[in-house]
């Protein structure tokens, strides 16, 4: 990490934390934790897990509704946002490389994002220690995990949508189709007009293991049961094709590889172009 790149990462930071968006965010994340903790769910038993490991899979499901929109649109505006305000005019008159500017922004958005949802995780661990709840810190490694690997890939899109596009709303406008996208095709038990048109099913599983929030909740599901007894027969078949721990590699390495992979193409793409 040269200067520069760290210059522009402290800059970023320092405009978001004084974002009001950023705090409703972060306020609403440590409050929905709270709301679990007043309401009870940790006394709650499911697929015999009580607990915070309840807790842990609820947060979990919520965050997979939550974060992937928030991502988008927070980020997908970054780049093309200050393209249009003139801002990435004055960055780049600045001795500011084009790489520095990117991941520096790439860098701010990752650590806004996930460290709320971190510590609103971390804080829900630390009060289960002082109320003598049973703490799965394997489990809370994992999911922690699992989170930063999806806002990995969403900022990573995001940011490849922010410098391709021509404007805010055509960037806008893209990351909600594909958002739409993944969550129509996120269930299993959902894609049973794919098996209306006589598609193998086979196919039709694999298919919906590529979309990574589908990746996403079925690790999480996996880490809260074993068996996937949620999921009905397609557990069968996933379990039968790869084992508990693979899967728990391939929901973690999957979506940071995309992540990574869409977020060098902007880079190079931010770089060969005209940006201003």
């Amino acid at each position: 990490m040269n200067k520069t790149l760290i210059q522009v990462l402290k800059s970023d930071i320092k405009q978001n934390l004084r974002s009001k968006s950023f705090w409703i965010y972060s306020l609403l994340l440590g409050g929905f934790v709270a709301v679990m903790f007043a309401t009870g769910i940790t006394e709650s038993q499911v697929v015999g897990f009580v607990g915070l490991s309840r807790l842990m899979i609820t947060f979990m499901q919520v965050s997979m509704v939550i974060l992937p929109i928030y991502v988008l649109i927070s980020t997908v505006r970054s780049v093309v946002g200050d393209k249009e305000n003139g801002v990435l005019e004055y960055y780049l008159s600045l001795p500011i490389s084009f790489s520095s500017y990117y991941w520096g922004k790439f860098l701010s958005r990752f650590f806004v994002i996930y460290v709320p949802v971190f510590i609103a995780f971390l804080g829900a661990a630390l009060w289960g220690v002082i109320v003598n709840l049973d703490v799965p810190w394997d489990l809370f490694v994992l999911y922690s995990g699992l989170l930063a690997m999806m806002v990995f890939f969403f900022l990573g899109l995001s940011m490849f949508l922010s410098t391709v596009s021509k404007s805010q709303e055509m960037a806008l406008s893209t990351a909600f189709i594909i958002w739409l996208f993944l969550v129509a095709f996120m269930d299993i038990l959902l894609i049973g007009m794919m098996l209306k048109m006589r598609i193998n099913p086979d196919a039709v599983i694999i298919t919906s293991l590529f979309n990574p929030l589908q990746v996403f909740r079925t690790g999480s599901l996996i880490l809260f049961d074993p068996k996937l007894t949620v999921m009905g027969p397609v557990s069968y078949y996933i379990l039968d094709t790869v084992s508990r721990s693979t899967f728990i590699v391939y929901s973690l390495a999957y979506p940071f590889i995309l992540g990574f992979l869409f977020s060098v193409f902007g880079c190079r793409y931010f770089k060969n172009h005209d940006v201003v």
